[in-house]
């Protein structure tokens, strides 16, 4: 399987189906932006079409979708089950790695753009996607070992990660998404965009495992990633592997999921 992070001149030399997966949490439309400029080739994936499942209290925003509507847009794309697959966004891969991580786990390769789209030196094309043919995808089960309930992640015998930005998981005012602001009691505060440096990219992976080791990652640690709907804990998961320190678990229903059920105690402050 190919490394879960690769940059812009790993892409060039070997020319494997580009991914841009822009999604913003303020509304803006990813597909608008991607006419606007993205790496020539790229196709668009619609994170909430094709890499969610319908929202719910239940299941929280951004629920993993059935593995047959994953296969279906993997289809419609152009994207087989043999292609490999490079994915990026214009925020470092943090929603980008919601589409590595599917694809890695289910058995596919692919990895993620270091430093995203700001890292592709060379020209950008505009306009809607050129039509791909369509592709054989074969469905497969989200594998149960990549994944944690909601109980596995309030479980204090693991180290949980909790990848929002800091104030989010502090919960010192309102939450700007779901229903209650904190955390998960017992998870770290690991801010997924704070594993990268002034350019956009990764830091050194030296630094990376120095971060995790400050929350309590250790080689062969059972980690559980989750943030506010599943989405950036990807990130931090892809982030653990590229760091050696093993794949990790995702919370996919994360505070999005667990904020709605009144009968768990949140934390705030550090």
């Amino acid at each position: 399987m190919v490394p879960p992070v690769v940059d812009a001149a790993w892409v060039a030399a070997r020319r494997p189906v580009s991914a841009d997966v822009r999604w913003y949490l303020d509304g803006r439309s990813g597909r608008e932006v991607y006419e606007s400029g993205h790496i020539p080739g790229a196709v668009f994936v619609d994170l909430d079409r094709w890499l969610a499942g319908p929202p719910s209290p239940e299941e929280g925003r951004h629920p993993l979708p059935d593995p047959e509507v994953f296969a279906r847009g993997m289809a419609q794309l152009g994207i087989g089950d043999g292609d490999t697959v490079v994915a990026y966004d214009d925020e470092g891969g943090v929603y980008a790695a919601r589409l590595v991580w599917m694809l890695r786990v289910t058995g596919h390769d692919a990895a993620l753009l270091d430093g995203g789209l700001a890292a592709w030196d060379g020209p950008l094309e505009t306009g809607p996607a050129a039509p791909r043919e369509p592709a054989a995808f074969t469905p497969r089960p989200w594998p149960a070992e990549r994944l944690a309930t909601i109980d596995e992640a309030a479980d204090a015998r693991n180290v949980v990660l909790d990848a929002r930005p800091r104030e989010r998981y502090l919960g010192e005012g309102p939450d700007p998404v779901d229903p209650r602001p904190g955390h998960i009691p017992g998870a770290r505060s690991v801010p997924t965009r704070e594993h990268l440096g002034a350019d956009g990219r990764l830091l050194a992976p030296g630094e990376l495992r120095r971060r995790f080791a400050q929350a309590g990652v250790e080689p062969g640690a059972p980690v559980v990633s989750y943030c506010g709907s599943g989405v950036t804990a990807c990130h931090n998961l892809l982030v653990l592997e590229h760091a050696g320190l093993g794949p990790g678990r995702l919370y996919p229903g994360s505070w999005s999921q667990y904020s709605h059920d009144r009968s768990r105690p949140a934390a705030t402050g550090g």
